[in-house]
């Protein structure tokens, strides 16, 4: 194993995925108490969750950008999670 001289610690990974579908913003950020949705300041809406504790942008087009997880591992539990919370509105 590489010696790490500087200490280096990962907290905060970014990572982007695609869902491949179209999302109703509208209706997820109605529905889902921990997304906030507002179409004139940002397309996107922001989904946060606690475990694992992370934000996801979501797009209409199914793009995803998840922010502070500390591992691929928590990317990949993000994801999931959320594939979870998103599949009621594909349109």
């Amino acid at each position: 194993m590489k010696e790490n001289k500087y200490n280096i610690k990962v907290v905060n990974m970014v990572a982007s995925a695609n869902f491949n579908v179209e999302l109703d913003l509208f209706a997820l950020a109605r529905d889902v108490d921990t997304i906030e949705y507002e179409p004139e300041q940002f397309p996107g809406a922001i989904l946060k969750l606690q475990n694992p504790r992370s934000s996801l942008l979501l797009f209409k087009n199914g793009k995803v950008i998840c922010t502070g997880a500390r591992s691929e591992a928590e990317v990949a539990k993000a994801l999931k999670v959320t594939t979870e919370i998103i599949k009621k509105y594909v349109t």
